[in-house]
């Protein structure tokens, strides 16, 4: 009797019933089964010792198998918790996306925001396209340290409308203590952090985004 020929069965009768409570064999169930068939074997016709250690093999694999899974289990949670560790002790630090970009569609202004870490007395945000070619320019006047929100009509320096796709955003200005600095779009305070559905998202600026998309975290 082969161990791979066992079938589970159920069988019903009006007086009585027969089931598996585990709906399925385990290695146990196969190992108590192998012991069966050595106990109860014909001592004229004993099983192949190679089908036993074939069989044994499959149970040593099976065993192997249901371990590793269960450490995998194990390290994917881990990670999970330290995912949101990371998120909870990001709070009130600086987070880079790697990405200053925004998206033109037709018939449609733009609105963005900028992150100034300190007051601002005069500035300017930069329009470009992708090889980097300034195509409109925003003047700003004082301004409060945080973020600040602008808008975009989609119109370059000549007063014509561009055609839809990427464009990036970058803002050169001075601050009140007369030293020039830069910001662009895609730099943000992380604000709070919302778990959901596993994952971990990072309120950056009017936006939460996953936090696994962020490319760099500093210091406020």
């Amino acid at each position: 009797m082969a161990i791979n020929a066992l079938n589970t069965t159920t069988t019903t009768t009006a007086s009585s019933s027969t089931t598996n409570p585990n709906s399925v064999l385990g290695k146990d169930d196969f190992l108590k089964l192998l012991l069966l068939e050595l106990k109860y074997q014909d001592p004229t016709a004993p099983m192949d010792s190679e089908k036993i250690l074939s069989q044994t093999s499959q149970l040593a694999a099976l065993e192997s198998s249901e371990n590793t899974n269960k450490a995998l289990e194990t390290l994917a949670a881990s990670l999970g918790a330290s995912m949101q560790f990371s998120g909870i002790s990001a709070i009130g630090k600086i987070a880079d996306t790697g990405s200053n970009a925004v998206s033109l569609t037709k018939g449609k202004n733009v609105d963005f925001q900028l992150y100034f870490p300190d007051d601002v007395t005069t500035g300017k945000i930069n329009i470009m396209d992708v090889n980097g070619k300034v195509l409109h320019t925003m003047n700003i006047g004082a301004t409060d340290a945080g973020i600040a929100q602008y808008t975009w009509d989609g119109k370059d320096s000549t007063g014509a409308t561009l055609a839809e796709g990427v464009y990036y955003i970058e803002s050169a200005y001075t601050g009140t203590n007369g030293a020039s600095e830069t910001t662009r779009v895609g730099r943000y305070p992380i604000e709070a952090i919302k778990f959901d559905a596993g994952k971990t998202y990072a309120k950056l600026g009017a936006s939460y985004v996953d936090f696994s998309t962020i490319k760099e975290i500093t210091g406020n």
